[in-house]
C-alpha cells in the first residue's frame, strides 16, 4: 500500500528542491542570462528558440487535450501513475540516504 507521505508527493517536485539540482539549474540559468546579454547575435537566436518551444508545447498540450479527457475517466491509469510516481519517491529517498552529497548545492 502506499504510505500518505508518497502519495502526496511529485518526484519531479522533489528532484527540482534537491540542493544539487536547483543550484545547478540557478547556475545554468544566470550562464544563459549572461550570454544572451553580452552577445546580441546569440540573444537573437536565443530568442527565436524560446518562442519556438513555447509555441511546440502549447501545440503539444493542444494536441494532447482530447486524450487527456477520453484518459480521465479511467482510474486505473490514474492509480498506476500515482504508483510509479510512489515508487520513484521511494528510489528517491534511497537516493538521498545514499549519496548525501545531494543535499549540498554544487560549490560545495
Amino acid at each position: 500500500p502506499m504510505s500518505t507521505h508518497h502519495a502526496q508527493e511529485n518526484v519531479l517536485q522533489r528532484v527540482l528542491q534537491l540542493p544539487v539540482v536547483s543550484s545547478t539549474c540557478q547556475t545554468l540559468q544566470r550562464k544563459y542570462s549572461s550570454t544572451k546579454e553580452s552577445h546580441p547575435l546569440m540573444a537573437s537566436v536565443c530568442e527565436v528558440y524560446e518562442r519556438g518551444v513555447q509555441g511546440a508545447g502549447a501545440l503539444a498540450m493542444w494536441g494532447m487535450e482530447p486524450v487527456v479527457r477520453r484518459l480521465e475517466p479511467h482510474m486505473l491509469l490514474l492509480t498506476a501513475v500515482a504508483v510509479a510516481n510512489n515508487l520513484a519517491c521511494r528510489g528517491l529517498d534511497h537516493l538521498e540516504e545514499k549519496i548525501p552529497a545531494l543535499q549540498y548545492p554544487v560549490d560545495k
